[in-house]
């Protein structure tokens, strides 16, 4: 997403070391493994562009002004898609409207994991940043109209009853089991 918004997003710099840490670990635990790109360097499978993260094969690409929700919102697309697209992935995570949705609210779920961001922050982040959502706001979504998002997330094994993550991979369709994250 792009935003023409000057409300300043969480980025990679802001985390700090203890949500830094976390973050590293619980992708880790996926199998991504992040890459750092240098200041003023271009990262390299970024859908968007500019400073948001990129995706190539298992391999995440961050800066320091790469924003959190897009790190999240890439490595949310990482585990939901089937191992066959993950085996091909570079830059276009892909995936149909339900994917996406299913994408944006494990984020969100995600975003409670990392010290110091939770859930308003994500909400307020994704907002700023330009996500749009029917009701208007990433809040309201979530909170009123995602039931779309939360069944396919269940139905693929990635969250469990009670809505927290499940950390582990999507199905790859035949039939074998998720890998645990």
């Amino acid at each position: 997403m792009s935003s023409q918004s000057t409300v300043a997003v969480l980025t990679c710099a802001g985390l700090g070391r203890e949500s830094l840490e976390t973050l590293g670990a619980l992708l880790g635990r996926c199998g991504l493994r992040v890459e750092r790109v240098p200041r003023g360097g271009q990262i390299p499978g970024s859908y968007w562009g500019n400073s948001e993260a990129g995706l190539i094969g298992d391999h995440l690409f961050v800066r320091d002004d790469t924003p959190v929700h897009s790190i999240l919102h890439e490595a949310c697309h990482y585990i939901c898609m089937d191992a066959g697209r993950r085996a091909h992935l570079h830059t276009d995570a892909g995936g149909d409207c339900v994917e996406e949705n299913g994408v944006c609210y494990l984020q969100i779920l995600w975003a409670d994991e990392l010290p110091g961001v939770g859930r308003a922050r994500m909400f307020a982040d994704m907002d700023a940043w330009g996500y749009s959502f029917r009701l208007g706001s990433t809040r309201a979504w979530f909170e009123q109209d995602a039931e779309d998002a939360r069944a396919w997330l269940l139905q693929n094994g990635l969250i469990d009853l009670d809505g927290r993550p499940r950390w582990r991979l999507r199905q790859d369709g035949s039939g074998r089991s998720n890998d645990d994250c």
